[in-house]
């Protein structure tokens, strides 16, 4: 790992952002040393102890038993509630340490939580695993009860698990070893990239300001990020080689063992979607990489009078045109302006996270990188990690988490157990929010050069939203197949990427010596196997969901609040129904992209008109 001693100021926020916010976790506990988180675990302890006494091995009686509807439902009752409890412990936990991977103070307070919680939980293993061993017919007919009926989009799911469910004493060892196991490797991993230091200009950066420089509007400075970038992943490449090996492998028993026939298969299970209709998106997407990205590059490397970009300049601002920056109350009046026109409803919810401090904005050391919108659990509300540094895209990032944040207080009501969204739908609110925010700008934009530019920055975004994302599919498919026939080394992890690359990105970026090596800071690879493909399904998705919102008639946003509260109590095609949209329908995916593709026309005729 490299020295956590570099110079603080380097990776500050510049001045000129105004006043960045910083969260307040005081909604869940005051304080590491709070004596409510120590009473909060023994109270968690004790309930699950009285919990598995009460009810293991008794759920079939019940189901068979007098008034069954009710009988069951309670157990359900008193499981979701030590669930919301859990959830709120590990919250914390999370998200303190995301604001400082590097403290060591804040890594054993969450390691402990961590494994307090996995050790806790062991006693409600066995209420999933009795209940799908509930005969169908009883379970139908319990839940005939409204009590118990009011459970069923959550039964319902768990029950698709039945197939790929081992017995008892497995899953107690697969659910007590991980934290020795993968969650022990994701850790590693977080704690290793966020102590990398990259220098830059004689400057020791953290990772989030060396990759923002790759957006910057010296070349010379994109350069000279990419080659730091490049320098230290290469420096650390084995350790990233052997975390990738390891959880692959780990992925590869826990499948074996459940009986999944593909590496995917259990990703899709828990995004309740279809393998057929990944499929379909992948092959898509793939068919589309010559009109979409091969297209786009070769028209942006003719903007700088080139044949070919770099890699470095993939993401660089148009020449010539001036990059603004956006203060943080001007991008907070920006999204909010955009949602309000939208709808009244979801700017005022979305207000309440800056008004209630539940978003963390600036850049500091240690901070974990990117972005996220954790809804930790429906009793307390959601919180947004931002690294806020003031570019357009940041603007564009805050809209997105936004519509996250917005998605899990809708869903809330929900309760613990059915607020949860599978990934299907999960990148809907957060790409729709870009998607509000970016018309907004687009349409009050007069000046042909702006609009070029804001223009060429959305078809960007979506194409590292849904070209680069499948291509990381098809990376972590590559990686995880393979694997099954032995380890991979870091050499042939670096091919395997830059297949992918080539493939996705076109003739027109150069993939120069050093980019083989930018598989190892994606963290989706490490915490969460295949999500990446939920990006570009929501981006599709929403694309087809905007065009009906162009079209509609008032009601439209009644309707899309309405699907957002519905959290995980719907199938996505159940929920897309209102809207005249089939996303297994193959057509649908060629509506999604065509938006990006007119984009690229437009800019092309902008082009001709210079």
């Amino acid at each position: 790992m490299a020295p956590q001693t570099s110079t603080a100021a380097k990776s500050a926020p510049a001045p000129d952002l105004g006043a960045l916010p910083e969260w307040n976790l005081s909604d869940l506990y005051a304080s590491l040393d709070d004596p409510k988180i120590k009473r909060d675990l023994e109270q968690a302890e004790a309930e699950c102890l009285a919990f598995e006494k009460d009810y293991k091995g008794k759920l079939n009686d019940l189901a068979t038993g007098p008034d069954a509807g009710a009988a069951l439902a309670a157990p359900v009752r008193r499981y979701e509630k030590i669930e919301d409890l859990l959830g709120r412990l590990i919250s914390y936990a999370g998200l303190v340490y995301s604001g400082n991977t590097t403290d060591p103070v804040r890594a054993k307070f969450y390691g402990d939580v961590q494994e307090r919680i996995t050790s806790i939980s062991l006693h409600l293993l066995f209420f999933a695993l009795e209940l799908n061993r509930i005969d169908d017919a009883a379970m139908e007919k319990a839940m005939a009860d409204p009590a118990l009926g009011h459970y069923r989009p959550w039964i319902e799911d768990v029950r698709k698990e039945k197939p790929y469910q081992l017995e008892d004493r497995i899953e107690q060892l697969f659910h007590e070893k991980s934290v020795s196991g993968y969650s022990a490797w994701n850790r590693l991993f977080d704690e290793t990239m966020a102590g990398l230091r990259f220098k830059v200009d004689g400057q020791e950066l953290a990772i989030e300001p060396t990759l923002n420089f790759l957006q910057d509007s010296d070349g010379a400075k994109r350069k000279a990020a990419a080659e730091a970038l490049a320098a230290t992943f290469r420096d650390n490449v084995r350790l990233f080689s052997l975390v990738t090996n390891t959880l692959a492998k780990d992925k590869d028993i826990s499948d074996r063992w459940r009986g999944f026939q593909d590496v995917a298969d259990a990703r899709h299970l828990s995004n309740r979607v279809e393998r057929e209709v990944v499929n379909a998106l992948v092959s898509a997407v793939r068919a589309a990489y010559p009109r979409l990205s091969h297209r786009y590059y070769k028209l942006k490397a003719s903007w700088f009078g080139k044949d070919k970009l770099p890699h470095w300049d993939r993401n660089a601002p148009l020449p010539q045109v001036p990059m603004r920056s956006f203060k943080w109350d001007e991008a907070r009046d920006t999204v909010l302006s955009a949602y309000g026109a939208f709808s009244p409803k979801m700017k005022d919810i979305a207000e309440r996270f800056f008004n209630d401090r539940w978003i963390d904005a600036p850049v500091r050391p240690g901070k974990a990188p990117g972005a996220f919108a954790h809804p930790t659990v429906p009793s307390a509300h959601p919180y947004v990690l931002l690294n806020y540094q003031g570019k357009p895209r940041d603007v564009m990032t805050l809209a997105h988490e936004l519509g996250h944040g917005v998605h899990q207080v809708l869903a809330a009501p929900n309760g613990p157990l059915m607020a949860p969204t599978p990934l299907t739908l999960a990148e809907t609110a957060s790409v729709f929010g870009e998607m509000l925010t970016f018309k907004k700008l687009l349409a009050s934009t007069t000046n042909a050069v702006e609009r070029k530019a804001m223009l060429a920055a959305k078809v960007e975004d979506m194409i590292n939203t849904v070209v680069r994302q499948i291509a990381f599919y098809s990376f972590e498919r590559k990686v995880h197949i393979e694997r099954k026939d032995g380890e991979l080394t870091a050499e042939r992890i670096n091919e395997l990427w830059m297949e992918v690359q080539r493939e996705s990105l076109g003739p027109a970026i150069d993939l120069r010596p050093g980019y083989e090596v930018f598989w190892t800071y994606i963290p989706h690879f490490i915490h969460s196997p295949f999500y990446v493909y939920a990006y570009a399904f929501g981006d599709c998705l929403v694309n087809s969901l905007y065009a009906v919102y162009e079209k509609a008639e008032a009601g439209f946003a009644e309707r899309y609040l309405d699907m957002l509260a519905a959290g995980g109590t719907k199938h996505y095609s159940e929920l897309l129904k209102p809207f005249g949209l089939d996303a297994r329908d193959p057509n649908f995916w060629q509506g999604g992209l065509s938006v990006i593709d007119r984009m690229i026309t437009e800019l092309e005729t902008l082009d001709g008109r210079a």
